[in-house]
């Protein structure tokens, strides 16, 4: 099943008071390129998450983002230092001591000597965090998934469209071939006999001279490996796996085939045939760059 590198995917999980968000997206690349944005807690997951990704995508630029709340009990918590203050306050009273000065701190400048209170973080336990995570993570890849699913699909239709239409016009100059032989051999002995007499008409040479021109307009072991690289391309898009690198392949064989047919054509209708062969690759070439 032909699968598009472009898509979208979100999930949302809640587990008690945490909640996780996991956003992909994704865009064409030649190999795949993953970038995880995630609060610095899951860190230690990041190997996991990669690993989990690899069951869903072989190909793309991949951007992931995680967003994780936790609604529960604060983690950061405010704790008075009394002893601290207590040295603050021993310090303040004997230089109002000393110079005979009136102790008239407050409580709201005591409260703002460095350290009298300070603001303690107690860790998370992570341990916990991993299965939602997860679940998150594989949601969020299981739409993802079906987005480039159904983009393949539209993909593989204008694929399959594009090679039918290839197939027409190799069929027309398969067809066709002959045709410009027989006419290459008509059209010169019209011209002979219109320079000589009856008599003096040599078929062998004639015939001679045909040879030479059939073989050097002949395409018909570039319209067989044509055809053969059509069909290829056409089987690879009924396989249910990463088909892009060889479809490119194939496409650059289908346009060095191309290229010889135009170079060998001579007639109009057969050089209008192979540039549509060479119009209908080139938009195949492009639409490949889109399928993983």
């Amino acid at each position: 099943m032909v699968k598009s590198m472009t898509g979208f995917g979100r999930s949302e999980v809640v587990s008690g008071e945490r909640k996780f968000t996991v956003e992909i997206k994704s865009v064409n690349n030649r190999y795949l390129d993953v970038n995880i944005r995630m609060p610095r807690q899951f860190n230690q997951f990041e190997a996991a998450i990669r690993t989990e990704l690899k069951k869903y995508i072989t190909r793309g630029k991949v951007d992931m983002f995680i967003t994780y709340e936790n609604m529960g009990e604060a983690l950061s918590k405010v704790r008075y230092n009394r002893e601290l203050a207590q040295e603050y306050m021993n310090g303040l009273n004997a230089l109002a001591q000393d110079f005979g000065l009136v102790n008239d701190v407050s409580v709201g400048r005591l409260s703002a000597f460095p350290d009298v209170f300070v603001i303690e973080n107690s860790e998370e336990d992570v341990s916990v965090l991993w299965e939602p995570l997860c679940e998150a993570v594989n949601g969020a890849a299981q739409q993802f998934l079906e987005a480039r699913t159904r983009e393949g699909e539209f993909l593989r239709s204008d694929l399959n469209d594009k090679l039918d239409n290839m197939l027409g016009n190799v069929e027309f100059l398969t067809q066709r071939a002959p045709q410009i032989i027989q006419e290459y051999q008509d059209q010169l002995n019209e011209k002979v006999r219109d320079l000589l007499s009856e008599a003096a008409i040599d078929e062998g040479r004639i015939l001679q001279e045909v040879a030479i021109y059939a073989d050097r307009v002949c395409i018909d072991e570039e319209l067989v490996r044509l055809r053969s690289h059509i069909k290829a391309t056409k089987a690879e898009l009924d396989l249910d796996e990463s088909v892009g690198r060889k479809l490119d392949f194939l496409a650059q064989e289908m346009n060095r085939e191309a290229n010889t047919i135009l170079s060998k054509t001579i007639d109009v209708e057969s050089s209008n045939k192979a540039i549509e062969l060479k119009t209908e690759i080139e938009k195949i070439r492009e639409q490949i760059q889109n399928i993983e």
